[in-house]
């Protein structure tokens, strides 16, 4: 008996295809992807939460506002896994204990600038760099030039205003040196040591 064309292909391949959708079929609702299924989605939402927790925890040590810090936690949860990227393009670069310490800085330069500022070395007032003498505890801190009347450092040799040599006489090395050394001022730990008061440097 000659059989119809394509009568048993086509019952084979109508098993064929029952089969595999049942195979299709049964995978996806068997145990083993039910519990991978579910373990993604509970990997994704913590993974989600960590992120708006992050996005938190870095917006409070940016940003001193408590307002924009509620802001910047909603952006993290509102659009998940966009909202962190969104942050990161928009946060301050700086954190609020970057922002202290640069400004500790500056306040401690300011300070250091400060000392550094010459002072009377026997009374520590603040004095001009072309002051003569102290005008608080009168000690004579620079002698005038003979010709000019410029005021002179202990140990210049030569007036820089006039090019008047100064006399070896009315140079007193050693009262120069000391009053010298008196206006150094020394750090320890970033603690200025006061210097002690010495003779006064000769007068002219």
């Amino acid at each position: 008996m000659i059989g119809r064309p394509g009568g048993s292909g086509g019952l084979h391949a109508a098993g064929v295809g029952i089969f595999t959708s049942v195979t299709i079929h049964d995978f996806f609702h068997s145990n083993g992807f039910v519990i991978a299924r579910n373990l993604a989605i509970v990997l994704a939402v913590v993974f989600w939460l960590a992120l708006a927790f992050w996005v938190n925890k870095d917006a409070r040590r940016r940003v001193r506002d408590p307002l924009l810090v509620l802001l910047a936690t909603l952006l993290g949860l509102a659009p998940p896994y966009i909202g962190p990227v969104v942050y990161l393009l928009f946060r301050p670069s700086e954190t609020l204990a970057d922002v202290r310490s640069r400004r500790v800085e500056l306040q401690a330069l300011e300070q250091q600038l400060a000392r550094a500022e010459p002072g009377c070395p026997v009374c520590n007032f603040p004095v001009e760099r072309d002051y003569l003498a102290c005008p608080v505890c009168t000690t004579m801190l620079r002698q005038p030039c003979a010709r000019c009347d410029a005021p002179l450092e202990p140990l210049w040799q030569m007036c820089p205003y006039c090019a008047t040599p100064i006399e070896p006489s009315q140079v007193d090395l050693d009262a120069a040196l000391t009053a010298e050394a008196q206006t150094i001022t020394l750090v320890n730990d970033g603690i200025p040591l006061v210097p002690q008061s010495e003779h006064r440097v000769a007068d002219a």
